[in-house]
């Protein structure tokens, strides 16, 4: 029997992901190629064989997605899976309409077929955007269950974008371990505030093989999702973050509008910041396309190491890159402590930007006059670092998940911004977890770690 050829439209994350539950082991398809979008430099490599299994013994070959055409005609390939997220319901269809054009089926998998159940319970956190207020729900989440006594082991969506071999399992205890996996300023915004707080991260390539890894140390695994994309893992919790900020996306952005209808809990966050009409109609919206799940009204306060940094200052503010780039944001945390701590204006970064962050902001122009933090290598990282420094500014205001100045020389005054996550209704997250841990008879127990 003739196996489907298939192409899998990726972005190194969920596309690998899609590859390993549903096609590795499959003979009725065979996978001719990924394709790769939203992330630099990831174009161009393979998914090695030692990833893609004794079916694929040459591995699989990654191209940058405006070569979809092209690899359909030569291919001559049937099935199309789309697979990443954090894009609109038009961006889709925009490519499906491409596909099938081009003669090939346009396939969306189902979140079951591609959750893998876990033999220890699942809090899985998700979000309706990127930048919604996800990892810090994340991390109070892991906060709340090991002051219970138990055993929390975040794991985190995928982003392997260095040699995949070496990245198919990674575990992450201590800030020396970034520096081990040579991890990029987007994983490192990921991964140290847990590792701050005292938890451990999985990530990787292959998560059927981390969640065995997982299993072995966890009472609980946090489920720690990027973008806006759905769980790897069967979740017995599902809380979803939605934000007020970007009004209407709960039901116009893939894949996070399943997220809202999957979910148990429902977190409507900085309302602290957002206007009220914004709040009501996101509330409304959540409520009609998932009646049963519990809504949660929550703040995200600001706070800065030091104020008098920003105050009457000309100020660069540097921000979250993928919040202000597919995220589409106009504005983050490091915005806010701008305008609350009293800066006399915002310095526009463009005409200073080098390189790779000048063509960060070709691709985005969107962004206006933020600089997003992108470091998806050392030489973006220097790129960052140069752009900075270039900028004719009294101060630097650093919005990101982590202290910039950790890993950049900076040679202006600069303050960082943090923010957390406040519920101003109840039941609140703790409610839930409490009944939540009843429910599943959750106890700690002893292991041993090899």
């Amino acid at each position: 029997m003739s196996r489907t050829r298939v192409v899998i439209m990726g972005a190194a994350g969920r596309d690998f992901h899609n590859f390993n539950t549903v096609y590795r082991r499959s003979r009725r398809h065979e996978v001719v190629a990924f394709t790769a979008t939203q992330i630099p430099n990831i174009d161009g490599r393979k998914y090695p064989a030692t990833l893609a299994g004794a079916l694929y013994p040459q591995g699989i070959r990654i191209f940058p997605e405006q070569e979809l055409p092209r690899l359909i005609a030569r291919h001559k390939v049937q099935e199309v899976v789309f697979s990443y997220s954090d894009v609109s319901n038009q961006y889709v269809m925009e490519r499906a309409a491409l596909v099938n054009a081009c003669g090939a089926r346009f396939v969306l998998l189902g979140a079951d077929e591609t959750m893998i159940p876990a033999k220890v319970p699942v809090v899985a956190v998700v979000a309706v955007r990127t930048g919604s207020g996800k990892s810090q729900t994340s991390r109070k989440v892991c906060s709340y269950l090991r002051s219970l006594g138990l055993s929390v082991v975040a794991v985190r969506h995928p982003m392997p974008y260095g040699n995949l071999t070496e990245q198919a399992v990674q575990r992450y205890a201590t800030l020396d371990d970034l520096t081990k996996h040579q991890c990029t300023v987007e994983e490192m915004e990921e991964y140290e505030p847990h590792i701050v707080e005292g938890g451990v991260v999985y990530a990787g390539v292959d998560y059927a093989a981390i969640l065995r890894r997982a299993e072995r140390e966890a009472d609980v695994i946090v489920w720690d999702g990027g973008n806006n994309d759905t769980a790897f893992y069967r979740p017995d919790l599902t809380i979803t973050v939605v934000d007020p900020h970007r009004p209407g996306h709960e039901r116009t952005y893939y894949p996070g509008a399943a997220n809202v209808r999957l979910a148990d809990v429902i977190i409507i966050n900085k309302v602290d910041s957002a206007p009220e009409e914004n709040i009501r109609a996101v509330f409304e919206e959540v409520v009609r396309a998932n009646p049963k799940a519990q809504v949660i009204r929550a703040a995200s306060p600001i706070t800065v190491d030091d104020p008098a940094v920003i105050e009457g200052k000309s100020v660069l503010v540097v921000e979250d890159g993928p919040t202000l780039t597919h995220g589409g944001m106009k504005y983050g945390a490091g915005t806010l402590a701008a305008r609350v701590f009293g800066a006399r204006d915002i310095v526009d970064p463009r005409p200073y930007a080098v390189r790779s962050i000048a063509a960060t902001f070709e691709k985005y122009p969107a962004t206006g006059v933020l600089l997003p933090a992108m470091g998806y290598g050392p030489e973006q990282i220097r790129d960052l670092e140069q752009t900075i420094n270039r900028v004719p500014c009294d101060a630097v205001v650093i919005g990101t998940p982590i202290d910039l100045r950790r890993i950049l020389k900076i040679r202006k005054p600069s303050t960082r911004v943090q923010y957390s996550l406040q519920e101003q209704t109840r039941p609140g997250l703790q409610d839930i977890l409490d009944k939540f841990v009843r429910a599943k008879r959750i106890r700690a127990k002893l292991r041993r770690i090899s």
